[in-house]
């Protein structure tokens, strides 16, 4: 083979790559590089839920457990409620179905502990690296308060309403709805233009921009979304491209 017909089996190989692969390429270079983390709306169990066939693996409400798509059985996270900083460790239970736009199932201790309001359930999920020695002391302690769960009676817990609670009334401030959609971070402006450009294209999604957070770091962001149900309407709108890990995200004002 010749010099030159090498050249055009290369130039013929190159244009045949999807617009799509170069995407993920680049979304997975950056993804590689950090541990799993997610933020968004949880689905707080509740027993209707299986029998309406909305999640099909049942959780006890006592369990600091939690089902994530993305994680494998047995993962432990770090499970942060934003509004005031409290964080627990939970372990990844059994795969289940959920719906696409919650991130999680969450158990109704979990909840509690975390005083999630009910009606904005908004959490961070992270993955614990379990070599460090955080993770160890964290083990002992999820073994230990999961002694005291099973011991504790069900109607015991209750999930936290922060827009009702007279408690939190002076020590929380209720927060406007306000929320973004983060499609991923790219290394190359190109790469999120072309991510945006296929959105637009392929949707009638018009809220929808390009955010340079650094020299090699361009974020495609959908939103501001000031209500849940223009949120998840839009969010349900971008199942078609199967993202691995869409992630909402809060904005401050």
């Amino acid at each position: 083979m010749n010099y030159k017909s090498l050249i055009i089996i290369l130039l013929l190989l190159t244009s045949c790559i999807n617009n799509t692969d170069i995407i993920k390429h680049n979304t997975d270079s950056i993804k590689n590089l950090t541990k799993f983390s997610n933020s968004g709306f949880a689905l707080i169990y509740d027993e209707k839920l299986f029998y309406e066939k909305i999640i099909n693996t049942k959780m006890s409400d006592r369990d600091l457990i939690i089902f994530q798509k993305n994680l494998n059985k047995g993962t432990s996270v770090k499970i942060a409620n934003p509004a005031n900083n409290k964080s627990l460790i939970a372990q990844v239970g059994k795969n289940s179905f959920y719906p696409n736009f919650n991130n999680s199932v969450i158990s109704k201790r979990i909840a509690t502990d975390l005083e999630l309001s009910v009606d904005e359930p908004f959490i961070v999920i992270e993955e614990i690296v379990h070599n460090s020695a955080f993770i160890a002391k964290k083990t002992k302690m999820f073994d230990e308060e999961k002694k005291v769960a099973d011991k504790a009676p069900v109607d015991k817990i209750t999930v936290n309403n922060l827009n009702k609670s007279e408690k939190n009334k002076n020590s929380v401030t209720i927060k406007k709805f306000n929320y973004s959609i983060k499609i991923a971070d790219f290394y190359f402006i190109d790469t999120a233009q072309m991510m945006k450009n296929k959105i637009i294209n392929e949707t009638n999604i018009d809220k929808i921009e390009i955010q340079k957070l650094s020299k090699n770091k361009f974020r495609v962001i959908l939103g501001p979304y000031l209500d849940l149900k223009s949120l998840k309407k839009e969010y349900n709108k971008l199942a078609k491209f199967n993202f691995e890990n869409i992630e909402i995200i809060r904005n401050v004002k």
